[in-house]
């Protein structure tokens, strides 16, 4: 008796189970491609081509388009199913870095700077041709501080990493995760 008490809740366990992972599948296929990152796009949308984003800043740092650009484009295609393609495409990503700055934040005494800010804008314009309600137009910004002890060429290809990764991470979110 013992042993079929123990069998039946065994069954009823994986059996709630079961229905538990079907429901969590149907409503994930539900909402269209998804994927573990996060990315919620439309089973029609097949394509999306990443312009060269163009430097339009003040000051210009001869890489900073390719950084921005390269890095968009690996993240669209390591964590969405999307065919990269150079023309037309059922997503496209266009856009220009607008501002490059650095500005002090923090004086001390004797007008010191203690701590300066490298500030990035890049102004994207994002085409979803399947779902046109999806396109949007936006300025995105991201910054970090470093130490007024030290010179901007020093920690600049670091900086701009970090603060590129920021933007990147923005741009992907606005775009694909419909959180």
């Amino acid at each position: 008796m013992q042993q079929q008490k123990i069998n039946f809740k065994n069954s009823f366990i994986n059996k709630l189970k079961l229905f538990s992972l079907s429901i969590l599948l149907l409503t994930m296929s539900a909402c269209g491609i998804y994927s573990f990152t996060g990315a919620s796009i439309s089973p029609e949308t097949k394509t999306v081509a990443v312009y060269l984003f163009q430097n339009n800043s003040n000051l210009v740092v001869p890489t900073l388009s390719q950084t921005i650009t390269e890095s968009l484009k690996d993240r669209i295609v390591t964590q969405t199913n999307l065919q990269l393609t150079r023309s037309t495409a059922d997503i496209e990503f266009e856009g220009k870095i607008i501002d490059y700055s650095v500005r002090p934040m923090t004086v001390q005494g004797n007008n010191v700077t203690s701590q300066n800010r490298l500030s990035i804008s890049v102004k994207v314009k994002y085409t979803n041709k399947k779902e046109e309600a999806k396109s949007f137009e936006y300025t995105f910004t991201r910054y970090a501080d470093f130490p007024g002890t030290k010179n901007l060429p020093d920690v600049e290809s670091e900086l701009i990493k970090i603060i590129s990764t920021q933007l990147i991470d923005d741009i992907f979110n606005k775009a694909f995760v419909n959180w």
